[in-house]
């Protein structure tokens, strides 16, 4: 009878379960080693498909860029739309792979997918009238916000004990330990109304550089 074949080693494989293991235990438990002992292979095999254990951390990082919904930049919807929908698909690839944000905060390098999100944001921010400068800076900020809100919780940085929160020493914070069984509602009211906040000041802006430059 012959023996049951394992699955052929291959690229997509590798980048899979290597973002399977960061997902469960972090960026600290990824090794090239422990990684070959997920897949039931020998160490030197994954050198066929990547060199290094940071170049496989890269790929991990573009295969959650790739989640990432870029069709909101092609179906007609007006700029602001646009970065709000594209905003809560970017936030909702991090929430699901936060794990892998410290990678992918250093910025698209080389990547392929995370590249054509710049570019996409870029594009469409051109296409709209955006001066290249100001393109460049909404791209940025955009950057900045939604990483930033994917590097940890708000609410769940508060403890949920009462005995904490002593009224002599904070007097404005006796609820504070209600914030950590709300953490998921409490955070994404808070990036609602921040992504709010910055497309209003987006639309004004582009009502005097734009609009009114014309």
């Amino acid at each position: 009878m012959a023996r049951p074949r394992k699955p052929l080693l291959s690229t997509d494989r590798i980048v899979e379960t290597a973002r399977h293991l960061v997902d469960a235990e972090g960026l600290a438990a990824l090794s090239t080693r422990r990684l070959a002992a997920e897949l039931g292979v020998s160490g030197p095999s994954l050198y066929n498909h990547f060199r290094t254990k940071d170049q496989i951390l890269e790929a991990v990082a573009d295969s959650v860029s790739a989640q990432v919904d870029l069709s909101m930049f092609e179906d007609g919807r007006d700029w602001r739309t646009a970065l709000h929908d594209w905003a809560l698909s970017y936030r909702g690839a991090l929430r699901d792979h936060p794990n892998i944000v410290p990678v992918l905060a250093r910025g698209p390098g080389r990547r392929p997918a995370g590249l054509r999100v710049a570019d996409a944001v870029f594009g469409a921010m051109v296409d709209a009238g955006w001066p290249a400068a100001q393109a460049t800076s909404i791209g940025a900020l955009m950057r900045y916000f939604i990483m930033g809100s994917a590097l940890g919780s708000f609410a769940g940085g508060f403890v949920d004990d009462e005995s904490a929160y002593d009224p002599a020493d904070y007097p404005h914070l006796g609820q504070a330990h209600l914030l950590a069984e709300q953490q998921e509602k409490v955070d994404e009211r808070a990036f609602e109304a921040g992504l709010d906040a910055l497309l209003e000041g987006l639309a004004a802006q582009y009502e005097r550089v734009v609009r009114q430059g014309s």
